[in-house]
């Protein structure tokens, strides 16, 4: 057996596990050894540190020397167990629910000085500690502090630490995976001193201890270094350059006035160069809502076309497909033959592009996830560009890469700004480009917040703009209404409008179906509804030239980077836009802090710094979806200075060309080589 391997073992294996406290374990995910090594103390109770009675604090976890003078034992049932004590001649009660008498009888036995500990209560003018722990002293004659964990019921602390110390008997000590320079950042703390310190009662300061932060680069690190053996695999690949003149697309910017960005130009640069090299490009281009990522994209896709490829464009929905179709016609003419492929293309029309597609007469295809279906043919695929809003992960966007053939590159776009300490984590199988320059004709969209008592004001707003040809956008959190939420529901608001915009009212939900939602947009696209009230399914990337207001209630009930998403609904043309947030009066601390950061602010990666340090990394960026398994320890918040060490070392090692094999230990115990093994 490797001596890795000890730690992978089955919970069940350790001394003194039986079936049933197993399945305590399995409740909190623990189903190894390492799982459990890894389960680090929450806080610690420091019964070494006995309390005055008049020090006692309600609601704390203390220690205090008492002495037992009377049992209580009820025989009324549901009644609680009382043992009536005295410290420093004060009265002081012991309760205890579900205990046996004897078990009370044993750890209290009465007249005798004890130290015991446990949650402190206050009842009928005084102190009561609630099922109470005896403290016990070490061979030493000293007392320990108690480590504390986040547990099940049923899976005490003491049975707890008992299993640890089974562990640390048998432990192997493994050889370190980290070179020197690593190793002196954290002041020379080995992997197994490491994890033996994290659950040892001594360290003061837990968590800005080298031995916790050691723990956390090896978590992090992991993770980096699976997404970057990916892009090496993926760069391994040879295909076939893209040959092309980079100046073919001056004559389709000059048609549409596009005049390009610095972050534009520098974008396009980057991928035309993975373009015509011999390796596979397979680049995340990110942007905030309204950079100029689509006419990028659809340079790239000319550039491969011109170079005698296919290329597919898949999109999240039907209508924004549509969208793109009608754009990249515009734009190319009828120099490139283009197709839409969409789960609604009608039978004879399908077959009629699948053929075509087949004989690579069609250039350039539009669609939904339907381009990627088994009946789909492609001739000489070169491209394809990916909308992230499908939240691929990993090992999807690798398959999708697979289905294209060695000479097929991939370019991902995505409109959620990440903080940096996050790109390596989502997207490190990945080389990324950045557009954070807004085109110069797009104004800043304007930010308001409104109390929900000033309606009358902002639907005078609304008549204002719509007289002058603009368009609405009423977002309500809700379809229905809730008992537990006083959130008004879109249904309910759009009756409410009714009365003040006659028949110009539409309606579009979650729960409506895909036909109706998409026909309520196409009348907004068409201006026949001035005012859209929704959920928030307004079609993310879809452009709506003369909606320039969005009013969204109960703003305090969304994250930051949601409230950004959806404010980038407007602003997307060359009107000034306004942004109105409305809320109720009782906000809490941190719902101010989001509307005023929103108000201040239109840049998405800022915002979205600022969004995870409120609400943390997990809940702004659906972690769920990013294809490797979410931190246990590692926060790019409280540890940024590790991803950063984290994202340089893996770097320094990607320069150096090492093999993976050396830290194969390291990806064994942090579950990372399944994920290799799986997709390469």
């Amino acid at each position: 057996m490797q001596d890795y391997e000890y730690f992978l073992s089955k919970i069940s294996s350790i001394k003194g596990i039986g079936k049933k406290t197993t399945q305590l374990f399995l409740k909190k995910k623990i189903l190894n050894i390492f799982d459990l090594l890894w389960h680090a103390p929450i806080s610690k109770i420091e019964t070494s540190k006995t309390v005055n009675i008049d020090q006692l604090q309600i609601g704390k976890t203390q220690s205090i020397q008492l002495v037992p003078k009377k049992y209580n034992f009820p025989r009324i049932r549901n009644l609680p167990n009382r043992v009536n004590c005295l410290s420093s001649e004060k009265k002081i009660d012991c309760i205890f629910f579900n205990s046996f008498e004897g078990y009370i009888k044993k750890i209290l036995p009465l007249d005798q000085e004890i130290i015991i500990y446990g949650k402190v209560g206050f009842y009928k003018g005084k102190y009561q500690i609630t099922n109470p722990k005896l403290v016990s002293e070490t061979e030493d004659g000293n007392i320990k502090d108690i480590n504390t964990y986040s547990l099940t019921e049923g899976l005490t602390a003491s049975k707890y630490n008992k299993t640890i110390e089974i562990i640390f008997k048998n432990m192997p000590v493994l050889k370190e995976w980290h070179n020197a320079e690593i190793l002196n950042y954290f002041n020379n703390v080995s992997w197994d001193q490491s994890i033996r310190k994290i659950h040892s009662e001594e360290i003061e300061n837990l968590q800005n201890s080298d031995y916790l932060r050691r723990l956390i680069f090896d978590e992090i690190i992991s993770n980096f270094l699976i997404s970057s053996e990916i892009r090496k695999k993926i760069k391994k690949i040879k295909k076939k350059e893209k040959i092309f003149d980079p100046n073919i697309c001056q004559k389709y910017l000059k048609k549409f006035k596009f005049i390009l960005t610095n972050d534009q130009i520098k974008a396009m640069k980057e991928i035309n160069n993975d373009l015509k090299s011999k390796q596979r490009m397979f680049r995340l281009l990110q942007g905030d809502v309204g950079s100029g990522k689509t006419i990028i994209a659809l340079i790239a896709a000319l550039n491969v076309i011109k170079s005698g490829f296919q290329v597919a464009l898949m999109v999240p929905t039907e209508i924004l497909a549509k969208q793109h179709y009608n754009f990249a016609s515009d734009l190319f003419g009828k120099d490139i033959s283009i197709e839409l492929l969409t789960g609604k293309t009608e039978y004879k029309q399908k077959k009629s592009t699948l053929e075509n597609i087949k004989q690579n007469k069609i250039k350039l295809i539009i669609g939904t996830h339907a381009l990627f279906q088994k009946k789909v043919d492609y001739k000489n695929l070169g491209l394809i560009i990916i909308d992230e809003q499908h939240k691929f992960g990993v090992r999807q966007r690798k398959e999708l890469s697979d289905k294209g053939g060695n000479n097929c590159d991939v370019l991902v776009m995505s409109a959620t700004p990440i903080p940096r300490t996050m790109i390596m984590t989502i997207y490190g199988d990945m080389d990324v480009t950045l557009i954070k320059e807004k085109p110069k004709n797009r104004k800043a969209i304007t930010t308001y917040s409104k109390l929900e008592t000033k309606v009358d004001e902002i639907i005078k707003f609304c008549k204002k703009e719509i007289s002058s040809g603009n368009q609405i956008f009423w977002v309500c959190p809700l379809i229905e209404k809730s008992q537990k939420l006083d959130h008004q529901s879109a249904v309910e608001k759009s009756k409410f409008l009714e009365k003040y915009f006659k028949n110009k009212i539409g309606l579009i939900h979650g729960s409506m179906e895909k036909d109706e939602k998409n026909k309520v947009l196409d009348d907004f696209l068409n201006k026949k509804i001035d005012v859209l009230v929704s959920t928030t399914v307004i079609e993310v990337g879809i452009d709506f030239p003369n909606a320039n207001v969005i009013i969204i209630e109960n703003a305090n009930k969304y994250g930051l980077s949601q409230l950004h998403q959806l404010r980038g609904r407007v602003g997307r043309g060359d009107k000034q836009s306004t942004c109105i947030l409305m809320f109720k009066s009782n906000l809490s601390e941190n719902a101010k802090k989001r509307i005023n950061i929103l108000k201040s602010s239109n840049d998405g990666f800022e915002i979205s710094e600022q969004d995870m340090v409120l609400r943390g990394y997990g809940d702004v960026l659906g972690f769920k979806q990013s294809g490797l398994k979410k931190f246990k320890l590692a926060d790019p918040i409280l540890h940024k200075d590790l991803f950063i060490l984290a994202e340089k070392e893996v770097k320094k090692i990607e320069l150096k060309d090492k093999q993976i094999g050396e830290y194969y230990k390291l990806l064994k115990l942090y579950d990372r080589a399944s994920i290799l093994n799986d997709i390469i």
